[in-house]
């Protein structure tokens, strides 16, 4: 009998003392619990994995970044509750940050870390920041359609004399936010009636590249889509090489609508401090910089380059749309979308 209890106690005693030694590296002032920050990313993969790069090799903080869409990770950490992975959540609209913070899942972030953007930018009780803006536009194909011809308002194309002109893609985040901005600004009613008309006369694309890449082929004359698919294009082929061009309706059209892509800190994170760190350095100049250079979206921080974009100062979107309040879920849109059968 004693022959077995001996190795019983020495393995007992041995897991003990492996987990005593471990207990005295949970708050690591770098790295934190399980030697990482997770950040739950709805953005596109190439410039936020640039900018945790950099993040990496300027602090030594290492960071695991797991990518989604941003709805369903905002959901996600609702439904993970107190016992979610997650330290930061990087969305490609507001829209999810107000509804995690509606519902008291977000932290306070310093106001330090988000200093170099606009208030009008960020949430009004510290909770998330903008870090890049995207503008709705028009796409045109310069030889089937002049600018001088194309649609004043946004809202014009229920009109049948855009019958199969002009292409959408009611699966776009960006695109169910403006139907969600829609519906806040003018009514269900009104929204519904708009998006029947668009579903008669415009054709559906799968995403923004593809009805772009229609645009250039001169499949259809133009496409509402997001402005950095074309800016992408133009910075690697030059403009004066593209068939297709940039409209904006401009006088605060809702066509011309701004989405704000946008970090929040989540507030069951174990790693806080660290998480800010990340956050102050997605809005300083150096990591505005390697975001707009990947992603040919707006960088919120006045001191990064938009080289070749339509000047930000130029733009000229609706107001009214940042905050989507008891839309910001985006649900009442989905609803509409399904309704519809564009979903």
């Amino acid at each position: 009998m004693k022959r077995i209890l001996l190795p019983i106690i020495l393995v007992a005693v041995l897991v003990l003392t492996a987990a005593c030694g471990n207990g005295g590296d949970k708050s690591s002032s770098k790295d934190g619990k399980n030697g990482k920050l997770v950040i739950y990313n709805g953005q596109h993969k190439s410039a936020t994995s640039a900018l945790i790069k950099a993040f990496e090799k300027d602090t030594g903080i290492k960071v695991e970044e797991r990518d989604g869409k941003s709805n369903e990770l905002a959901h996600q950490i609702v439904e993970e509750g107190k016992n979610s992975p997650a330290d930061l959540i990087y969305t490609e609209e507001s829209s999810p940050q107000i509804m995690l913070d509606n519902k008291g899942l977000l932290a306070k972030i310093d106001k330090d870390a988000s200093k170099p953007i606009d208030s009008k930018y960020k949430s009004k009780d510290d909770t998330w920041t903008g870090l890049l803006a995207r503008s709705r536009v028009v796409a045109y194909n310069k030889d089937k359609i002049s600018e001088s011809e194309l649609p004043k308002s946004v809202k014009d194309l229920t009109d049948s004399k855009w019958k199969d002109k002009f292409a959408f893609q009611p699966t776009s985040g960006a695109f169910q936010a403006q139907l969600s901005a829609m519906i806040k600004l003018e009514g269900k009613d009104a929204a519904k009636e708009w998006l029947e008309g668009i579903k008669k006369n415009g054709k559906t694309y799968k995403d923004n590249k593809r009805a772009l890449q229609a645009v250039e082929n001169g499949d259809i004359p133009f496409a509402l889509i997001n402005n950095y698919y074309w800016d992408r294009q133009a910075a690697e082929k030059g403009k004066d090489n593209l068939n297709s061009r940039l409209y904006f309706f401009g006088n605060h059209d809702l066509g011309d609508m701004l989405t704000v892509a946008s970090v929040g800190v989540v507030k069951s994170s174990k790693h806080k401090e660290e998480a800010e760190k990340f956050v102050k350095f997605a809005t300083s100049k150096k990591g505005q910089q390697i975001l707009t250079d990947k992603s040919k979206q707006y960088p919120l921080n006045k001191e990064a380059n938009t080289k070749g974009m339509k000047p930000f100062s130029e733009l000229r979107p609706p107001e009214g749309t940042q905050d989507l309040g008891k839309y910001a879920d985006g649900k009442e849109a989905v609803n509409l979308l399904k309704e519809e059968g564009l979903l």
